[in-house]
């Protein structure tokens, strides 16, 4: 349980064919990597062709890796389109919260859901920033919506799962993580998680 929260916190989840630009433009095929692990793998699919989704992606990779200082250069790069643009504000509160400005992460990423409510990476986001925060009901919330807005993505499940343990509903945690476990079965979360389901169910 204890690496799994600190996962959470450190973001805050192969060998194709594919030519990198050619990955760069399937999103879909990036998040498959992703929730393999194969962190590096989707680092090297951000061309200059790859769509925000790709770079968000991209930027938790790296999180993952240690590699805060590309991390907040990634989120820069989204933080750089228009203000117009809900991705701007997705982006923004990425870089802070990679400095720990919670507050003013939280507050970019509440902007980037009032633009575009149907768009799951800003709930997501919200997510993560208050998973930051340690305010786990909240946390669950967003995951929570950031599932149901796109239930094919497994870390919206795994996440929501987590924040439901932490916020001690595992009633919900057992139904997010077993979405999560048949989205994501190599993903490297997937023992501990089974580990945590084991455990609260006594068996």
């Amino acid at each position: 349980m204890k690496i799994l929260l600190r996962a959470t916190l450190l973001v805050v989840g192969s060998a194709w064919a594919l030519p990198g630009l050619a990955l760069a433009q399937d999103p879909a095929a990036v998040r498959q990597l992703f929730e393999a692990g194969q962190y590096q793998e989707v680092i090297d699919a951000t061309t200059g062709a790859a769509g925000p989704d790709v770079l968000f992606l991209a930027a938790q990779s790296q999180q993952r890796l240690g590699a805060t200082d590309q991390a907040r250069s990634t989120y820069g790069q989204l933080a750089a389109r228009p203000q117009t643009d809900a991705w701007h504000f997705i982006g923004l509160s990425g870089e802070q919260l990679v400095d720990n400005q919670t507050d003013a992460a939280l507050a970019a990423a509440r902007q980037a859901v009032a633009m575009a409510g149907t768009l799951s990476p800003a709930h997501y986001q919200v997510g993560l920033v208050q998973a930051k925060r340690q305010d786990w009901p909240a946390a669950a919330e967003a995951f929570d919506r950031a599932a149901e807005l796109d239930p094919a993505n497994a870390y919206t499940h795994y996440y929501s799962g987590l924040m439901h343990y932490q916020a001690r509903r595992p009633d919900r945690m057992a139904i997010q993580f077993e979405q999560f476990l048949k989205l994501a079965p190599k993903a490297p979360e997937r023992p501990e998680v089974l580990q945590i389901m084991r455990t609260v169910r006594g068996r």
